[in-house]
């Protein structure tokens, strides 16, 4: 029996492509295990699988002033002596990355030990993480054909992001009754990433009363963001993050508010869920959710309204026009011809293990 190690976490991003490869590893007969941080989120979403977790220290690299930036790197070298120790241990064949500050350890390590590694970038651009791993990979997967300028071209493939299959199989009659909504009003989804977005909420929220005249509303917002004054509030369901249920609410939601990050938007065009996107500012990132979202438009997959521009107003205009016009982006996605990544992925896997 093959050993794999999956390995990534931070945010939901970095752990929903692994997820969407564990059938298809299962199915082949791979002892799978996976190494994450001790307590991020990355635990909580593997655990159902029932995969064996094993979890190391985890810093971050921040492009700010933080007091952690200084304790951050004993962090990671400890993370760094843990992973050593659990890859001798595990013995894997291969290990496959998604990506976070959690993976670096690990895919040095597995260098280190000798251990063939593919990661998985789903930006335009590579982020820190990823790049400080790239020069111990063996291969490097990629989610849009511009990415392909920015990595050594004999590691570089195209493969896509894998899309969790269970997410194309949702019922709409389940969603409607979990969130209490009749079946004769529009419904949009919100979704603010794994860790919630204050600007997005917010302009959710202010919008509300407007909103609730034409449409249902289901908002995901994030850990801790939960607004209590509207647990009641008819045609509004909230919650802070949903796993199971979620193919059910992509199911019934007619058109989709998100932020960029790529597997967030590559389901999207899998589901073809017309959507507006509000990318993650350059001001707080590296700015690829912008780069990922302006490709999505150019497209036609989706249309973008930057987060220093969204307020109740500008939101209001964005949904209505989205929503009058949601048949031609539902037409350019069919049209997209997405790319089969989980098999794309697996066979790297299988080649390239020990």
């Amino acid at each position: 029996m093959k050993r794999i190690i999956l390995t990534g976490g931070g945010t939901a991003g970095h752990v929903t492509p692994n997820i969407a490869l564990i059938p298809k590893l299962r199915e082949l007969g791979y002892d799978i295990q996976y190494i994450g941080s001790y307590n991020g989120i990355e635990k909580e979403l593997i655990e159902p699988f029932g995969i064996p977790y094993h979890g190391i220290s985890s810093g971050k690299l921040r492009r700010y002033f933080s007091l952690q930036n200084f304790t951050d790197p004993f962090r990671v070298l400890k993370g760094l002596s843990e992973a050593k120790k659990l890859i001798r241990e595990l013995k894997p064949d291969i290990i496959f990355s998604k990506g976070g500050f959690v993976s670096v350890p690990v895919v040095l390590a597995g260098k280190k030990n000798k251990v063939p590694v593919i990661i998985h970038e789903s930006d335009m651009t590579p982020g820190l993480a990823n790049k400080l791993a790239i020069p111990s990979a063996t291969k490097v997967c990629c989610n849009f054909p511009e990415t392909m300028n920015y990595l050594p071209a004999e590691k570089a493939v195209l493969t896509g992001s894998p899309i969790r299959q269970e997410l194309l199989t949702g019922n709409r009659i389940a969603a409607l009754d979990l969130c209490g909504f009749t079946a004769d009003k529009p419904v949009i989804l919100v979704i603010g990433g794994s860790l919630g977005s204050v600007a997005v909420n917010t302009a959710v929220r202010d919008a509300l009363p407007e909103l609730l005249k034409t449409f249902q509303i289901i908002h995901l917002c994030g850990k801790g963001k939960l607004d209590e004054s509207l647990t009641d509030q008819k045609g509004y369901k909230q919650f802070e993050y949903i796993s199971e249920e979620l193919r059910d609410i992509f199911a019934l939601a007619d058109i989709v508010i998100s932020r960029a990050g790529a597997n967030a938007i590559c389901e999207l065009l899998a589901l073809r869920k017309p959507n507006l996107l509000i990318p993650l500012s350059a001001n707080a990132s590296r700015g690829d959710q912008i780069l990922n979202a302006r490709s999505f438009e150019r497209q036609g997959f989706s249309m973008v309204l930057e987060e220093e521009a969204v307020n109740k107003e500008t939101l209001l205009s964005a949904v209505q026009q989205l929503y009058q016009n949601r048949e031609v982006f539902t037409d350019a996605m069919k049209n997209s011809g997405q790319q089969n990544s989980i098999d794309t992925i697996i066979k790297l896997i299988q080649d390239h293990s020990k």
